[in-house]
Formats: structure tokens, sequence, C-alpha cells
């Protein structure tokens, strides 16, 4: 019969078979071994301290190996604080070879805060040995002469690595560069002058520094389409034109109006005052009887009245034919 003393060396084994892959598990032999093998030297209690400290040993002893076999002098220490600050790691000592390669001065200092700033240190050292190429929309600009001309700007740019950390970006230069384009077409005399020297926009915007302040070196400014747009002058001139007319005619239209309101007041007052010489008329008789009946006038005194009347209604009549004969003429 089987006894415990039996199975004991069996149970050590197993034993000794969970440790080891617990402990292959927590250290990482295989990274521990890739590194002497690269003529880096990592101890063993380095690579547990980071997995104590919750860094993921492969990204940062991979960079490392990268750095030691392209001759970019870094630390572990370096490596591992930049990764706890949240860098990439492997974004930096790329950038650091590339600089390294391309004669360009980047320190593993400079790298780290370029990359912590939210910039692609990578990229940035990549444009800074091939340029890039920023192409603007058109920018429309007004020549003296009222024209307006539309030019499309290429702005050739390199990355200053030394204001990566602060500078303006692309937004700024095109911005800049728009501005100083608009003042030179606008202090053109004529459009034509434009279209004739197309690189006189080119020459005056790049004299201007408008990378100062920016991420970027600006190499080169060229034009590569001019086009002409509207007549601006004119259509100013127009729209002026046709702001004095409309306040012409509303002036007239107050003087008219005010001459109808002047006739219509002349109306009224002679309609009043012939409504007062009816009631006057109408006075008349009966002043007349009450003169009469007092013995203020006599009868001779009448008739000579009526005779007047008579006398002046004839020569009414007689001018009104007149003058009708003489319209008729």
């Amino acid at each position: 019969m089987e006894t415990f003393a039996d199975f004991m060396p069996i149970f050590f084994i197993g034993i000794i078979v969970i440790a080891v892959v617990i402990l292959l598990t927590f250290i990482p032999v295989a990274l521990w071994i890739s590194a002497l093998a690269a003529g880096v030297r990592v101890s063993i209690f380095t690579l547990v301290g980071m997995r104590l400290r919750r860094v993921i040993p492969q990204r940062v002893i991979n960079p490392l190996i990268k750095a030691h076999k392209a001759g970019v002098t870094v630390t572990i220490n370096q490596l591992e604080s930049h990764y706890l600050a949240g860098g990439n790691v492997d974004r930096v000592v790329n950038a650091l070879i590339a600089a390294q390669r391309a004669n360009i001065e980047l320190s593993f200092e400079r790298g780290a805060a370029i990359d912590l700033a939210g910039r692609d240190v990578l990229h940035a050292v990549q444009m800074s040995v091939n340029p890039k190429v920023i192409e603007t929309p058109f920018i429309a600009g007004i020549a003296m002469n009222g024209i307006e001309v539309k030019a499309k700007a290429r702005i050739t740019v390199r990355a200053n690595i030394d204001r990566l950390v602060g500078g303006a970006g692309e937004e700024t230069v095109i911005a800049r560069v728009g501005e100083g384009v608009v003042s030179t077409i606008g202090s053109a005399n004529s459009h034509k002058q434009v279209l004739e020297n197309p690189d006189s926009i080119s020459h005056n915007v790049l004299n201007r520094g408008l990378d100062a302040g920016t991420a970027f070196e600006i190499l080169s400014i060229d034009i590569a389409d001019v086009d002409v747009g509207k007549n601006i002058g004119a259509i100013l001139q127009t729209d002026q034109a046709e702001a004095d007319k409309n306040i012409a005619q509303a002036k007239a239209e107050e003087r008219r109006a005010m001459a109808v309101a002047q006739e219509q007041e002349m109306v009224a007052r002679v309609q009043e005052m012939r409504a007062k010489v009816v009631e006057a008329e109408a006075d008349v008789p009966l002043a007349l009887a009450e003169a009469l009946r007092s013995g203020n006038m006599g009868v001779m005194d009448y008739l000579n009245y009526k005779n007047i009347n008579a006398d002046t209604e004839m020569r009414d009549s007689i001018g009104k034919l007149t003058e009708d004969d003489s319209d008729e003429e």
C-alpha cells in the first residue's frame, strides 16, 4: 500500500514547477537574456523593481536596446521616468536616433519635453530633414484701382526643434502669410502690377519674418496661382450711386408731399373765405330790408344798388366771353 512518503517527491516537484512558472511570469527572464545578448547590462532586480512600480519592462528595455545599438546614450532611469510621466518612450528614442543620423542636436530632455507637450517629436525631426509644404487657400486682396486679386501660396517650412514647445502651429503661419498677401496686393497701384510680378508678393511676405514665435522656420513662399476677381471699386461706386439716387428720390418725395400739403392748405383757406363771403352775401338782403324799414335807405338808393349789381354782372359776363374766345384761338 502506497503511503504519503511515496508521494512526497512528486509533491515537491510540483511545488518547484509552480514556483518556477510564477517566477518566470513575474520576472521577464527572456527580456533579460535579450538585453544581455545585445550588450545592455540590466539586473534582475531592476526588472523586478519595474514590475513593482507598474512599469511594463518591454516598453523600457526594448527602446534601450534600440538606442544602445544605434549609439545613442540614454539610461534606464531616464526612459522609466518618461514612461511614468505618460510619454511615448519608443517614439522619443526613434526621434533621437533620427536626429543623430541627420546631425541634428537633440537631447533626451528636449525630446521628452516635446513629447510630453503633445507634439510628435519624431515627425518634427523628419520635418527638419524633409521640409513640409503648406498650401494656403485663395487669398483675396484689392489693389488701389479697385480690382480684386486672388492669390494662392505654397509655404515651405522646416520644423524648429528649439521652438516646438510653446511655438505656434500651422494655422498661425497661414494666417500671417494671408495677412502679408492682402497687404502686398492692397499696396499695389494696379492689379496689373500684381499679375506681371507675382514674385513681388512672395518677396514682401518673406521679408516680414512671419515665422517669429512659431514652431517652424519658413524657407520659401511661392505664389502658385493668381487670378483676377471682381471690380470692387465699380461695385462700390454703383452701390453709392444707387444710394444717392434713393436719397434724392426720398427728398423729392418729401418736397412733393410738402407742396401737396401747402396746396391743400391753400384750398382749405379759399373754401373758408368763400364760405365767409357766402355767409356775408346771405346777410346783405336782410341788411337792405332792415335799412329800408328803418328809413336809412331810400327807394332810389336801392334802385342804384340794383343797377350797380347788374352792371357788374354784365362786365363779368363780357370778361368771361373774352377769355373763352382767346382760349379757343
